[in-house]
Parts: C-alpha cells; sequence; structure tokens
C-alpha cells in the first residue's frame, strides 16, 4: 500500500495550516496514497549508541510542513525522502540564509545586511552601527527578524529614533536590514513554484500597511506570470533545491527583486484568487517523484 504522513507544528492553530494539510491529504488519497497528518511530538530521540529513534517506519515519505530543522535532518538520516529537504527548510527558514544562498547567483534582491546579534540584553545600541546602517540604506529602512512568517517580524524606520528603537528591540533575535523599495510599497507578488515550475501567482495588495499579506489585511488578485518573473522564480527555486515553495517578489524601479522565499507556503489564498488547484499539482508532483509515471 503507498503510504505518505504530513508533519505539522504540534501548536499551531491557524486555519490556514489546517487547510494546507487537509487539502494535501485529500488529493493524495485520490492519487492512491493513504495519508496521516501527524502532529510533530518528541517522537525522535538519539540512543546512547547513536542511533536514531523513530516512530515514521513504513512510510515511502513524508511532507514536511513544519519548520523544526532537527526534526527534518533526523527524519532524513532514517531514510525518509522528505518535501521540502531538511537543508532547503532550515535555508528558507532563516531569511538571511536565504539571502546569502542566492547571492551570487544572479538573482536580483533588495540590498540587505545582517544585523548584529547582542548575547547581553542590558547592553547600548552602538551609534556607530546607527551611522552605517543610515549610510548604507537612509530611510526608510526596513529591520526585519531572520525567523517569522505572515508578516510578523518585520518592521519599517522612517528615522533615526524609529530604527534606534527597533535595533533595542531585535538586538538578542537573529535580525537584518534590508533596502525600503519605494515602487512595491504595500504591494508584491506571491509565486508558486513546483517541481521546477511556476503554477500559480498573485499580486497581493495594503491600503493600510507598507506588508501586503493577506493575515495583515492585504487583498489578493491574480498575476499573470511574464518570462521575467517565471524565470526569476524558476531560478531561484533551482538555487534553493525546492520541491515545493512560495516566493514573494517585489517590484523594483529595474524590474523584480526576490524578497523572501517560504518552504511551506500556505495556498488556500491563491487558490482561491486564482481557481489553481494547487495541492492538487504539488500531490501530482510528488507521486510522479516517487513512484514514477
Amino acid at each position: 500500500m503507498k503510504k505518505a504522513f504530513i508533519l505539522t507544528n504540534p501548536y499551531s492553530e491557524l486555519p490556514s495550516a489546517k487547510n494546507q494539510s487537509e487539502r494535501l491529504e485529500s488529493e493524495l488519497e485520490k492519487l492512491g496514497v493513504h495519508t496521516d497528518i501527524i502532529k510533530l511530538n518528541l517522537g525522535l530521540s538519539i540512543d546512547t549508541s547513536g542511533k536514531i529513534i523513530s516512530g515514521f517506519g513504513g512510510y515511502d515519505f513524508g511532507i514536511f510542513l513544519d519548520k523544526d530543522k532537527y526534526a527534518a535532518h533526523m527524519l532524513e538520516l532514517t531514510g525518509i525522502r522528505l518535501f521540502n529537504s531538511a537543508r532547503s527548510v532550515e535555508i528558507c527558514d532563516d531569511k538571511m540564509l536565504t539571502h546569502i544562498a542566492l547571492s551570487g547567483k544572479g538573482i536580483c534582491m533588495p540590498q540587505t545586511a545582517a544585523g548584529l546579534l547582542c548575547y547581553t540584553p542590558e547592553a547600548e545600541i552602538k551609534k556607530d552601527a546607527l551611522d552605517k546602517i543610515e549610510s548604507a540604506f537612509g530611510y526608510p529602512v526596513i529591520v526585519k527578524e531572520s525567523y517569522g512568517s505572515l508578516g510578523k517580524g518585520v518592521y519599517k524606520a522612517d528615522n533615526r529614533t524609529q530604527l534606534e528603537n527597533l535595533c533595542k528591540k531585535v538586538k538578542t533575535v537573529p535580525h537584518l536590514f534590508q533596502q525600503f523599495i519605494k515602487p512595491s510599497e504595500g504591494r508584491d507578488i506571491r509565486v508558486i513554484v513546483i517541481g521546477g515550475r511556476c503554477v500559480a501567482a498573485m499580486q497581493r495588495k495594503s491600503n493600510s500597511d507598507f506588508r501586503s499579506n493577506i493575515e495583515l489585511g492585504g487583498e489578493g488578485e491574480c498575476y499573470a506570470i511574464d518570462a521575467k518573473l517565471n524565470d526569476i522564480c524558476v531560478r531561484t527555486a533551482k538555487i534553493l533545491n525546492l520541491d515545493y515553495c512560495g516566493i514573494d517578489v517585489l517590484f523594483g524601479e529595474n524590474g523584480y527583486l526576490v524578497c523572501e522565499v517560504n518552504s511551506n507556503a500556505f495556498f488556500g489564498g491563491i487558490e482561491k484568487v486564482t481557481g489553481v488547484n494547487v495541492a492538487r499539482a504539488y500531490a501530482e508532483y510528488i507521486c510522479g517523484e516517487i513512484y514514477g509515471g
């Protein structure tokens, strides 16, 4: 019997996360693959001999919808094929690692710099660090936590005071500074790429926030994928070795800019806006990879 699992975060109660796993389960079942939705728990460990103990035997593959890099790497070491791979999930989960992985590969991105990580919460923000950020980026400047989704942990500083306050806010967590792309204020494009093919795209717009996320009040509309958008998204997914992803693309003055890449992007909104059955496309791709045909 064909058998798979979908691994989800044990703490998430988001309706969009529930929809994602249930839609994938439904489409896989239609293709003859018995699928279990499993909330990641403490079922993985390393015993005294160094062997990984896992309760995931008997599955042909797993769809990894969490961001726990440790669990993903351990599952792969037991021989299970994951969609996406542990390394791809790890790179996409850390926004700065994403930009580093894409650097030097011909992918246009906003100018980006890693923030200084402070190990002492009482330490003062360095004046010369603020000077360098101002000199490099000007205002507005985006201050972004390296880990986060749904637009959380993304801030905009319009002046020195705001920048200093944001630096104080994020100084003990990994973060980055990024060029503010004025033509893309309150709008971007979310593109879903599956198996090296762009399958759907929507433009997201917000009239009340510089961020365009649907979860923050943005609205989506179908967007036609032109040759340049297709090229930058396909190349990005290939560089990051992603079976499936959602790529957020900004409107730069001279063309498209890759802003973020999500290895387990929710697809409920884009399915509704575009009419594309993303879950079906992903399920068919996976079955082709695992079972052939």
